[in-house]
């Protein structure tokens, strides 16, 4: 077992193999280590992963399932789906502190060394050998799966400097060891796992798999103790030549992610994930109804049959689509000298720069793709819309429009204009009162009636016209 309550220094912690042996150290294997360290996470009532939302009840105890039977994993998903995140979390649940045997680049275990440098050290030193500590974070390998990938990369190549100090080609000590190898008692990462050729994937087997590599014609044996975890695209992880048998058939479990089932959980990953959207004295504050737009453009593109669904429609997109409608309404303040501001309807036509590189759309030329844009934002706040303003409320306000009444809207109307023409329509008023729950700032009050005036727009109650930025909400029955 693990030195109980390890300190966050390693200086207090054995020098030598023979002290190692004295703390009554015990040697596991990496998935015994994560194991029950899973264990103690699941009894204490902690979270398994932090920072990362909406899979409490799908993809979370799928992965305690996996870890707790030891199983290596690949997690299948689009874009944007936090498995790189999930992945790189899994550190947190090896020990703190592991010792190896001083100087070894593979981390061996002082108890069961691999490479041959360690053994002879071990051999020549006894409980004499120097023991080092490896933080957990240094436990971790990572590598991008890429078509030029190679052998080297992931197992290893003969060092020709080693060649030329004398050694022969077949000495092991002539190896420069690679990622894999140097995961030894760690956790080994491939993001995109497809994307390996299958020579690659050969190699890789026979290291996981059969314990021995052939590098230049001569065969080391090198039996590594590694968590492997992979990443993948369902499209592409298939039997359709992209992955080996034998290797898929490597991984105990295949976890499957997904985007956010709500709309809740959208816009909570955003408020996680976006950065502040204030700047110096100006305050951005942000309505619900406004996060509730963005987070429903992503869920009506995950819906829609003109966007390529294969790439996915990633939360990077919500989040990217905050930050900018934010942007653009923090620019409209900085122009009109207000210290306070919150985005409007007005702000989404922004969103078409965002939006552009994190979707594909099955369009030919780029007008349809502006086309396909505009019918998004529409979409969505007309959802929302119905969501929060009842029929009934809608009809009262359509109402007050019926004497010719007009209202004006864009970037130059400032916010505090809004809040006298609320004085004249106390069924606009009323709405409004309600979409702000409480926020009586001017900014706010700006941001509602606009929603509430281009919503009822898109569920045909009110005409608009629109030219220059500015737009023109009157009653359809005097136009």
């Amino acid at each position: 077992m693990a030195i109980t309550k390890q300190p966050s220094s390693s200086n207090s912690l054995p020098k030598t193999l023979g002290e190692l042996k004295s703390s009554g150290w015990q040697s596991r294997s990496v998935k015994e280590e994560i194991r029950a360290n899973t264990v103690d996470i699941i009894q204490s009532g902690q979270a398994l992963i932090t920072g990362v939302l909406g899979y409490q009840d799908s993809v979370i105890p799928q992965l305690e399932n996996a870890l707790l039977a030891g199983h290596d994993i690949v997690f299948l998903g689009e874009r944007g789906q936090a498995k790189t995140r999930i992945i790189r979390s899994l550190v947190d649940l090896l020990d703190e502190w592991m010792p190896i045997v001083g100087g070894s680049e593979i981390n061996d275990d002082p108890y069961s060394p691999v490479s041959r440098q360690a053994r002879e050290l071990v051999a020549a030193q006894g409980d004499a050998t120097p023991i080092d500590w490896v933080h957990r974070s240094n436990r971790y390998g990572e590598k991008l799966a890429t078509p030029d990938t190679s052998i080297a990369d992931l197992i290893g190549e003969v060092d020709p400097i080693k060649v030329a100090e004398g050694r022969y080609l077949s000495d092991e000590l002539t190896l420069h060891y690679g990622l894999v190898p140097r995961c030894n008692r760690g956790i080994f990462a491939i993001n995109e796992l497809p994307d390996l050729s299958e020579r690659i994937q050969v190699g890789l087997l026979n290291v996981l798999e059969e314990r021995d590599v052939q590098i230049r014609g001569y065969k080391i044996r090198l039996p590594l103790d590694i968590l492997l975890v992979a990443s993948a695209n369902p499209d592409d992880y298939t039997n359709r030549g992209r992955i080996i048998t034998p290797l898929k058939d490597r991984f105990g479990s295949q976890i499957r992610t997904h985007y956010p089932l709500e709309i809740e959980t959208e816009i909570a990953v955003v408020r996680q994930e976006s950065r502040n959207s204030s700047i110096g004295n100006v305050k951005v504050r942000t309505p619900e109804f406004m996060e509730e737009i963005v987070a429903t453009i992503s869920h009506l593109a995950r819906a829609s049959t003109k966007i390529n669904q294969r790439s996915g429609v990633s939360v990077r997109l919500t989040t990217s689509n905050h930050e900018l409608m934010c942007a653009n309404a923090m620019r409209r303040a900085l122009k009109a000298n207000e210290t306070e501001v919150a985005p409007r309807v007005s702000d989404l036509e922004a969103l078409a720069a965002s939006t552009a590189g994190k979707i594909e759309i099955d369009v030919i030329d780029d007008a349809r793709e502006g086309q396909v844009f505009d019918q998004l934002v529409a979409g969505a706040v007309l959802q929302v819309t119905k969501s929060r303003l009842s029929p009934e409320k809608s009809r009262l306000v359509a109402d007050e429009f019926a004497d010719g009444k007009v209202v004006q809207t864009g970037e130059d109307v400032a916010s505090k204009e809004f809040v006298t023409l609320l004085q004249t329509m106390p069924n606009l008023k009323s709405v409004v009162t309600e979409l702000v729950d409480g926020d009586e700032s001017a900014a706010v009050i700006a941001s509602a009636v606009e929603f509430v005036l281009e919503g009822m727009h898109l569920a045909k109650r009110l005409n608009k016209d629109a030219a220059g930025g500015r737009a023109v909400y009157r009653s359809k029955i005097t136009s």
